[in-house]
């Protein structure tokens, strides 16, 4: 029985968080009561932090170009979810299922402006973390593996945050300083959660860096 290629795992699992984050990632809940401001996520925090320690280990191995070659397909993915969310929606039910159309509709036209602002943010956020990873790099060389992929993360999970919420969750039929005072509340706990995820999973780009190796040196 052949083995799957340890690359195309990981690469599965990367689209496999991006699907989840683009259709799931409607969905906030409350984090917790801070000096009485409510704090708010999104289900998608427990999926992107590994996109971008994803993208540091590949990049580690197998540099920056292939990354962007992922990013780019990606972003292909994100795209065709768009077209398919407002094509599928505008399709008439069957009888059967007419009684679920209004319900299947306000959450698959939810997930294309989802699709829409995650597009915009995650194209900015992937260039602005290899960016970043690689510049660290070239003045460390392939020292500090952990400094590279934190200080990539964090600033690009900022520019992935602020930029995907506003977009995502602004409501045009409220006043700016209640959607302001809604936005701070997912953005600051949603890219803190997500800095927090990236520490945590440090020792996993250790390790991914090395397991993906084992098979790139015997390719």
């Amino acid at each position: 029985m052949k083995k799957t290629s340890k690359i195309d795992l990981l690469i599965s699992i990367y689209i496999f968080c991006i699907v989840v984050a683009e259709l799931m990632g409607a969905k906030t809940f409350p984090l917790a009561v801070v000096f009485g401001y409510q704090l708010n996520a999104s289900v998608a925090i427990f999926v992107f932090p590994l996109i971008f320690t994803i993208n540091d280990i590949i990049t580690e191995v197998y540099g920056r170009d292939r990354t962007r070659s992922i990013i780019r397909a990606s972003l292909v993915i994100i795209f065709l979810l768009i077209i398919v969310s407002l094509l599928f929606t505008i399709l008439p039910p069957s009888a059967r299922f007419a009684a679920t159309e209004v319900a299947y509709d306000q959450i698959f036209s939810l997930s294309a402006r989802i699709s829409a602002a995650s597009f915009t943010a995650f194209l900015i956020a992937e260039i602005v973390d290899v960016m970043v990873f690689n510049k660290i790099r070239q003045r460390l060389g392939e020292k500090a593996l952990w400094l590279r992929t934190n200080a990539s993360n964090f600033i690009a999970m900022f520019f992935d945050t602020t930029l995907f919420m506003s977009l995502a969750f602004y409501d045009f039929g409220l006043g700016f300083s209640e959607n302001y005072s809604f936005l701070i509340s997912l953005i600051l706990p949603y890219w803190g959660l997500k800095m927090l995820a990236s520490v945590i999973e440090t020792p996993f780009a250790y390790w991914g860096v090395n397991w993906l190796k084992q098979d790139s040196e015997t390719a």
